[in-house]
């Protein structure tokens, strides 16, 4: 988990995790120097599941992510935003999906800031679907519905200097190197609220030129890392 002055919707997703994680699984968490009451909540939760991350520095989202992945121990990586909620099926369904993927991504309930539901489905709103030149043309790789083995983290890890998005690039990693599944089951209140730290599913904030290059960024940049796989011993995958 990433967080940066989640206090209002912090402890809701805290209380949706945590109830489904067992005792030997843990919750990282990266702070990006809250300033609001964040890292307060965290520590009151005493729980030794939660392996709490005190930024030093600003990092922004993607350099926090990152952070937090270096962080992980765990078989199985599940990305997870600060103001969602996590439906009881995610866990065990998703890791059950991964049984035959190494990247997994569930559909989700959109819903506003208190929770009402705006549209049943992200995958019908954005068209998702798997496919490599599909989702570089149009992400729908929303990492909070993200899942996947830890052995992807060998292959995306580290990001390259400037990425525009994390979680659009381990999934184009993944669909170029490993296999990749869309579960139609949501397992995700997916919150949007004027706070949001991503536009996904709604208008992009940028402009046209923008988002070309971002594009051609993402290319140049999976290009980069498959040449750079195909030589590396530690990631023969490619």
């Amino acid at each position: 988990m990433a967080t940066c002055n989640g206090e209002p919707y912090l402890q809701a997703q805290l209380d949706s995790v945590l109830a489904q994680l067992d005792v030997g699984d843990e919750l990282v968490i990266a702070d990006d120097c809250s300033t609001d009451g964040t890292l307060a909540l965290i520590e009151q939760r005493d729980d030794p599941r939660i392996r709490l991350l005190p930024g030093k520095q600003r990092l922004g989202v993607v350099a926090n992510f990152e952070r937090a992945l270096c962080a992980a121990r765990g078989e199985y990586v599940f990305l997870c935003d600060q103001d969602d909620v996590w439906l009881p099926n995610k866990r065990t369904l998703l890791i059950e999906a991964l049984a035959s993927a190494d990247l997994v991504v569930s559909d989700c309930l959109v819903t506003d800031g208190m929770l009402a539901v705006t549209d049943p489905s992200f995958f019908a709103q954005r068209r998702s679907g798997p496919g490599l030149l599909r989702n570089l043309w149009r992400n729908s790789f929303l990492g909070c519905c993200m899942a996947f083995r830890r052995s992807l983290l060998a292959r995306a890890l580290p990001f390259p200097p400037g990425l525009p998005m994390h979680d659009t690039w381990l999934g184009l990693v993944a669909s170029a190197t490993g296999r990749v599944r869309f579960v139609g089951t949501p397992t995700l209140l997916y919150r949007r609220h004027a706070a949001s730290a991503s536009p996904t599913g709604g208008r992009s904030h940028y402009g046209l030129i923008a988002q070309i290059a971002h594009r051609a960024r993402f290319a140049a940049a999976l290009g980069a890392r498959l040449i750079l796989l195909k030589t590396s011993p530690r990631t023969g995958q490619a």
